[in-house]
């Protein structure tokens, strides 16, 4: 339970602003380097969407949250195989939904959306592994 509750709480939040940051980078708002007062806008307007990556991340980073529990499952997956492997699993789902939108296309983009999954599943990954693993239970015997 405590693997979910992880997931929820840090997936939608590093998600969140890892699509606002990279929707403002490829919309070329950043074009040179931010200066503060563009800084204080992108988290402004970071904390003012917060509810909505809520709303809209909680489900995802819950099946991306079951996937590192069935792999945790798996006796043969370690620990740093697992992390990479929710990693890739949320890096592909994320870049096949976000990666064909807008008006530009290509690998730049493809993987910038990727990430957007990548990042918050290795993390929560990390986190529960760090703070809340133990050995998995064996099946019972039928």
């Amino acid at each position: 339970m405590k693997r979910y509750l992880i997931f929820a709480a840090v997936g939608p939040l590093l998600g969140g602003f890892w699509l606002l940051l990279i929707s403002t980078i490829t919309s070329g708002y950043w074009s040179r380097p931010p200066s503060a007062a563009e800084v204080e806008k992108l988290l402004a307007v970071f904390f003012t969407t917060l509810q909505y990556s809520y709303l809209f991340g909680v489900l995802p980073a819950l099946m991306i949250g079951a996937v590192d529990d069935i792999l945790f499952h798996v006796r043969r997956i370690g620990a740093v195989a697992r992390l990479l492997l929710v990693g890739v699993v949320a890096f592909i789902a994320t870049a096949l939904i976000y990666g064909s939108r807008g008006s530009d296309s290509g690998l730049l983009q493809l993987v910038m959306y990727g990430l957007v999954g990548f990042i918050p599943s290795t993390v929560s990954s990390w986190l529960v592994h760090r703070f809340v693993e133990d050995e998995p239970h064996p099946a019972a015997a039928s």
